[in-house]
């Protein structure tokens, strides 16, 4: 989680750099809407199996001394996945045009142009998220997790060296040019070098026969046929705001920021995924499956998660317009487009904790190899959603997108919740409530007390901001503890323990 919180310092240097660059004019909103396409035909034909189905498999024949059969399935499924990838790619290439035209319908003419020519860009590094992704499953099976956050980093710092070297020669495309190239160094060459060091040896595979292709297709297919929130909600966002001018660059902005503390939930989803997948079914003492072991590890995970994620809601929220206008504000991104997209980061703030709860609600559901019931109950989350989107964006414009997505995210996590509980997975009585309503309290009194420091100290100028920030940090940390401690909270101590324990390791 550490490196992860890392590599997203980089991420947010990305958004700065766009923003400076182009602020919220018709290229930004492009290049923004241009990710799209290609993040859909990934999404939908590959599924995160890659990342999902490939860890709960290559678990167990790590597990059972069979890596040579888990390499030859790998190979077969990477070699099949890459034709079909490959071919969908050719396909989308030739259909940009029309696909920008129908999701996109706010956009004119000029702006559907460029949105194309930077879809076809990017459409290419789909396949290096998909090669690296089966790579990287090795790496997470094998309980190495740091090229897993090393390799966003790289990803993002191509795109903005790409718009250093050659956006004034050739504009907004630079970025998009850049963006494969750091697809291709990062999530594919950085997977590929360290499995290799590993002794992974992948070789192109035909055998239709094979055992670990019949279970990946079993595992997968509900994934590829499903549609979550927690990708459709941009797709969603995006086709509202197409409407609004810079919208969806201000959301898309908000969103990108929101999600570096969301990478705490991400990656502890994704770490905990060959723990669970191991942990599910395992045979305790009296030689049947310890599925309580499984609940409880979860819920553990959970409660951690949602009790760090709620008191740094009351930060984000606190200070989110002078945090904003700090971060981003230069260039081409004045302060009236600070302190409007302060109001969108605020309002995803709410779900912070809903977001990284979801996480690991749904990889409990993967370790145990199930994917068909996420996958249904993520469709019906989505599509009862629709309403909500088209209801809110017309009454409160594109914070009502904002809001909507708070409300989706909190059903999707919920119904995730609920499920498990009632399959008897992950008993819902055995979250910790006491150390939750202790992290509610204490959020809520530090966010009053920053406040009430920025009533006291209104910031005017960026060294004003910088100081404000600084202050409400320690004012946070301060009143947080101190609560905490005061109602006998053993998060704090966790927290420590886990620190000094990953800086032994």
């Amino acid at each position: 989680m550490t490196s992860a919180m890392a590599s997203r310092v980089i991420g947010l240097v990305r958004v700065k750099y766009i923003a400076w660059l182009f602020g919220r004019n018709a290229d930004a909103d492009a290049l923004n809407a241009a990710f799209q396409l290609p993040d859909m035909i990934s999404y939908f034909l590959v599924g995160g199996a890659a990342s999902i189905t490939f860890v709960t498999m290559l678990s167990r024949y790590h597990e059972q001394g069979r890596d040579e059969d888990g390499e030859r399935a790998m190979s077969v499924i990477l070699t099949t996945m890459t034709l079909v990838l490959g071919a969908a790619i050719l396909i989308a290439e030739f259909a940009a045009p029309w696909y920008v035209r129908w999701w996109f319908v706010g956009f004119p003419a000029a702006k559907a142009a460029l949105c194309t020519r930077l879809t076809r860009i990017l459409l290419p590094a789909q396949l290096c998220f998909l090669a690296g992704g089966v790579l990287g499953a090795v790496l997470l099976v094998r309980k190495q997790f740091a090229v897993q956050a090393i390799s966003p980093l790289i990803y993002s710092l191509g795109t903005i060296l790409g718009g250093v070297f050659f956006a004034r020669a050739i504009g907004i495309e630079s970025l998009a040019f850049g963006t494969v190239a750091g697809a291709v160094c990062g999530p594919l060459l950085m997977n590929a070098i360290w499995a290799h060091r590993a002794g992974v040896r992948l070789r192109p595979a035909f055998d239709w026969s094979n055992p670990g292709l019949h279970e990946w297709a079993r595992m997968s297919i509900p994934l590829m046929l499903g549609v979550s929130l927690v990708t459709a909600d941009n797709w969603i966002i995006n086709h509202y705001a197409s409407h609004t001018g810079g919208a969806i660059s201000l959301l898309a902005y908000a969103k990108q920021i929101f999600t570096a503390p969301v990478a705490l939930g991400q990656a502890a989803g994704a770490a905990s995924l060959p723990f669970l997948a191991s942990l599910y079914g395992k045979i305790g003492e009296d030689g049947r499956p310890d599925f309580a072991a499984f609940g409880r590890a979860v819920n553990a995970s959970v409660s951690r998660i949602l009790a760090f994620s709620i008191l740094l809601t009351a930060f984000m929220i606190a200070m989110a317009v002078p945090g904003v206008d700090l971060l981003l504000r230069g260039g081409a991104f004045h302060r009236t487009d600070s302190t409007t997209m302060a109001l969108y980061f605020a309002i995803f703030s709410v779900s912070l904790c809903l977001w990284s709860a979801q996480a690991i609600y749904a990889r409990a559901f993967y370790a145990a190899g199930n994917t068909l019931t996420p996958m249904i109950a993520g469709t019906i989350v989505t599509f009862m959603s629709l309403p909500i989107y088209w209801s809110l964006y017309h009454a409160k414009g594109p914070a009502g997108l904002a809001i909507a997505s708070d409300f989706g995210i909190l059903v999707q996590t919920l119904t995730l919740a609920i499920l498990l509980d009632r399959n008897r997975m992950v008993p819902l009585r055995e979250l910790e409530y006491a150390e939750l309503l202790r992290s509610i309290a204490a959020a809520a009194a530090a966010f009053a007390a920053m406040i009430g420091l920025r009533h006291l100290f209104p910031a005017l100028g960026r060294v004003q901001e910088l100081l404000l920030v600084v202050a409400a940090t320690a004012i946070w940390v301060g009143v947080s503890a101190g609560i905490l401690k005061v109602t006998g909270s053993g998060f704090p101590g966790q927290l420590l323990a886990r620190f000094s324990k990953s800086r032994a390791d």
